[in-house]
C-alpha cells in the first residue's frame, strides 16, 4: 500500500474468543497491510498486569506498534468512554501516518463503542451504591434484574440476568442520569469497518485455554497477583475482577488451594469464551475464519483474503 497520509484508511477489526490466537495473527496481519494495532481489551489497559491478561509480548510489540496497552493504573476505574476516546485518537494518529488501523480484541463492548460510535454516558462508578446493590442481590436474588426490566426493558432484554456487573452498570446509568442505558445503542460518528472473527472447534479452544493457564502459572501469574495485593489494591477493584486475578486472589490470601483456584479459573475462562462467542455471533457483520491448527501467518492470510473480498484495498506494505 502507498496511501496518502491523512486519508481515511479502512478500519480492519479482528475479534474472537480468548485464546483463539488473535494477538499473534494480528501481528502477522499488520505486517502484511502496513498496519498498527489498537488493543480492544478491558484488562490489558492496566499497567503491571501482563501475565494474567495475556498481554502481547515485548517481541510482538517490537515488530508492530500496539496502542492502548498500559494506559491506566490498576487503582483507576477505566471506562468504556475512556477507551472510546483513546481508541479514536489512536486510530486518527495511525491514519495520519498513512498506516492501516487494526482494532483487535475480545471485549465486545469496546469494539462496538468504536465501530458503531456508541454514545457513552460519562457516569463514573459509585462504589458505595454498588456494594449496597450487591448486598441486596445476595439477600434477594434477581431483584436487580427485575428492577432494570422495569426501568429499562430494552437493556434488560440485551443483558443476561446472570451478568450482575452489567445489570448494576445499567441501573447506575439510569439512576444517575435519568436516561436509559439502552440509549447506548444510539450511534454517533461510527466507522466503516470490515470485521473478521476468529473461531475454532470448541474442544480445541478449551485445550488452548488449559495450556495458556498452565503457561501463565509458569510465567509467574501467582507472583503478579501477590505483587498487586502487596500494593494495597482492593480485590474488588475492576482491574482485579478480571480472569486470572479474581480466581487467584483467594489462593494468595490463603483461602483456597492452588488446584482449586486453577480449576475455577479454567471453568470461568471457558464460560467467558462462550459469552464472547455469543456476543460476536449476534453481529451479522462479522465474517468468520476458522483458524484450525494453522500458524499465525496462515491465519493472517485467511483474514487478508476476507478483507480483500470485502473490497478493502489491502496488500503487502
Amino acid at each position: 500500500m502507498d496511501p496518502t497520509p491523512g486519508s481515511r484508511l479502512p478500519l480492519l477489526v479482528l475479534v474472537g474468543p480468548t485464546a483463539v490466537g488473535k494477538s499473534a495473527a494480528a501481528v502477522e496481519l499488520a505486517l502484511r497491510v502496513g498496519g498498527e494495532i489498537v488493543c480492544a481489551d478491558s484488562r490489558t489497559v492496566y499497567r503491571g498486569m501482563d501475565v494474567g491478561t495475556a498481554k502481547p509480548t515485548p517481541s510482538m510489540r517490537a515488530r508492530v506498534p500496539h496502542h492502548l496497552l498500559d494506559v491506566a493504573d490498576p487503582q483507576e476505574v477505566f471506562t468504556v468512554w475512556d477507551f472510546q476516546r483513546l481508541a479514536r485518537e489512536a486510530i486518527a494518529a495511525i491514519r495520519g501516518r498513512g498506516r492501516v488501523p487494526l482494532l483487535v480484541g475480545g471485549t465486545g463492548l469496546y469494539v462496538r463503542a468504536v465501530v458503531d460510535g456508541l454514545v457513552i454516558p460519562q457516569v463514573p462508578p459509585d462504589w458505595t451504591t454498588r456494594r449496597m446493590w450487591e448486598e441486596e442481590e445476595r439477600q434477594q436474588p434477581g431483584v436487580l434484574y427485575r428492577r432494570l426490566a422495569e426501568l429499562d426493558p430494552e437493556a434488560a432484554r440485551r443483558i443476561p440476568p446472570q451478568n450482575l456487573r452489567r445489570v448494576i452498570r445499567a441501573l447506575e446509568v439510569v439512576v444517575r442520569t435519568g436516561q436509559r442505558f439502552s440509549e447506548l445503542a444510539r450511534r454517533e460518528g461510527g466507522e466503516e469497518a470490515v470485521q473478521v472473527g476468529l473461531t475454532v472447534d470448541r474442544n480445541v479452544l478449551y485445550g488452548r485455554i488449559r495450556r495458556r493457564i498452565h503457561e501463565q502459572l509458569q510465567a509467574g501469574l501467582v507472583d503478579e497477583v501477590r505483587a498487586l495485593l502487596s500494593r494495597g489494591l482492593d480485590p474488588s477493584l475492576p482491574a482485579l475482577q478480571g480472569l486470572g486475578y479474581k480466581e487467584l486472589v483467594p489462593y494468595v490470601l490463603g483461602q483456597v488451594s492452588l488446584p482449586e483456584a486453577v480449576r475455577v479459573l479454567e471453568r470461568n475462562t471457558r464460560r467467558y469464551a462462550k459469552r464472547q462467542w455469543t456476543w460476536f455471533r449476534a453481529d451479522p457483520r462479522i465474517r468468520w475464519v476458522d483458524v484450525d491448527e494453522l500458524p499465525p501467518e496462515a491465519v493472517a492470510e485467511r483474514v487478508l483474503g476476507v478483507a480483500r473480498a470485502c473490497g478493502l484495498p489491502l496488500g503487502l506494505s
